[in-house]
């Protein structure tokens, strides 16, 4: 059995389609079907179903699946921790995250002080980034919702407030403070429904005792800070620092309106001194 068996068979598996799983690995389609026959002679059984010119891994090729994954992704492993003690490169880090506004200037920073560090930056919602996370496929994730899994730590980056944004002239925008409830009947502008901030939005309007009515849902922070400073809504946002002369943020008395952001990754498996550097960084930059 070869290693270049074990990857072209994870590639197939996970496509479950040949001339797909060819082109990617950037091989000829008969080179790749025969290669994987000769993986199922050297296994003894089937891996996939053939039905005409579709094939299925079938339940001993999901089994096998499991732990080729475990085999290639601790080889992976061993290599990060070999070329680091060898000193061949200054690190990889592949990031996961649903945004990158808060990040954006400390990530710029470490990039600045460490200029050699390979970045790769993948957009994910919190359940991807979950999977990747466990799969190993990334080393950090970066998210606004706490996960409770085994074997995946996290540590809290930064504690964000959230404030009702007004638009300038606004009936409430002389208040030095609100309730929640206060703005009960003002038209709101939020996010999509399935969107992690506004699933944590409603718990706290929740709290508030109020079912707001919304007039636009979108889907980033830019389109919102837009349409409230055009005046077809208020909303909650966070990050104060995005205020001007055109907006006012007011601070939210009742409930506590506050995000967590938290870097999560595995603790199953090996984290580059690299991954390592940037989280300490990340962190470090929001304590101070």
């Amino acid at each position: 059995m070869e290693l270049l068996q074990l990857r072209y068979f994870q590639k197939v598996a996970k496509l479950e389609h040949m001339t797909r799983a060819a082109e990617e690995l950037r091989v000829a389609q008969p080179a790749l079907s025969k290669t994987i026959s000769r993986l199922e002679e050297h296994v003894g059984v089937p891996l996939f179903d053939r039905l005409g010119g579709r094939i299925r891994l079938n339940s001993f090729g999901k089994v096998y699946l499991q732990k080729v994954n475990t085999v290639l992704s601790l080889l992976e492993e061993a290599q990060k921790e070999v070329t680091e003690l060898a000193g061949m490169e200054h690190g990889s880090i592949h990031l996961a995250t649903l945004t990158l506004t808060r990040l954006s200037e400390p990530l710029g920073k470490f990039l600045s002080l460490n200029p050699d560090v390979n970045m790769q930056i993948t957009q994910a919602s919190t359940g991807e980034i979950t999977r990747l996370i466990e799969n190993g496929e990334v080393d950090i994730g970066f998210t606004a919702m706490p996960i409770d899994l085994p074997g995946i730590a996290q540590a809290t980056v930064l504690k964000e407030d959230l404030y009702l944004a007004v638009p300038q002239g606004h009936r409430l925008a002389n208040r030095q403070s609100i309730r929640l409830i206060d703005a009960a009947e003002e038209p709101f502008i939020g996010y999509k429904e399935k969107f992690v901030f506004q699933k944590m939005n409603d718990l706290l309007f929740q709290e508030a005792g109020m079912s707001p009515r919304f007039v636009c849902r979108v889907d980033d922070p830019a389109t919102i800070v837009s349409l409230v400073r055009s005046g077809l809504g208020v909303a909650l946002f966070g990050c104060k620092s995005g205020e001007n002369s055109e907006l006012t943020l007011l601070p939210i008395e009742h409930p506590i309106c506050q995000r967590d952001y938290q870097f999560i990754w595995s603790e199953k498996r090996y984290l580059s001194l690299a991954a390592r550097k940037f989280r300490d960084f990340i962190i470090q930059y929001y304590s101070d």
